[in-house]
């Protein structure tokens, strides 16, 4: 089934997040490897593609994930949240409608 994790991040993450961003990714790029990832990307904290010092709010994961509990335990690995960058994440159970 598929799983939306969805991360908030703490306030002044931007340089661990920067700092923990290639292990995220690699994470990231396995789920993909496996044919399971749907859509990764972070939240801007500003109306632009390249927020630059004003950093992001948090991210949205869209992956597919045996139990919601193997998701919440993928999402609990995740460098971003081991080193702090989030500050809560919310994983839900996920209906692809579209497209």
């Amino acid at each position: 089934m598929l799983y939306s994790i969805v991360g908030t991040d703490s306030e002044n993450s931007l340089e661990g997040r920067l700092a923990a961003r290639p292990d995220h990714v690699a994470r990231l790029n396995e789920l993909k490897n496996q044919g399971k990832l749907i859509l990764a990307g972070p939240n801007p904290a500003i109306d632009s593609s390249d927020p630059g010092d004003a950093g992001f709010t948090g991210s949205i994961i869209i992956a597919e994930f045996d139990s919601l509990q193997d998701a919440r335990q993928w999402a609990d690995q995740d460098p971003y949240m081991l080193t702090g960058v989030y500050e809560s994440v919310s994983v839900k159970p996920f209906k692809l409608v579209l497209p």
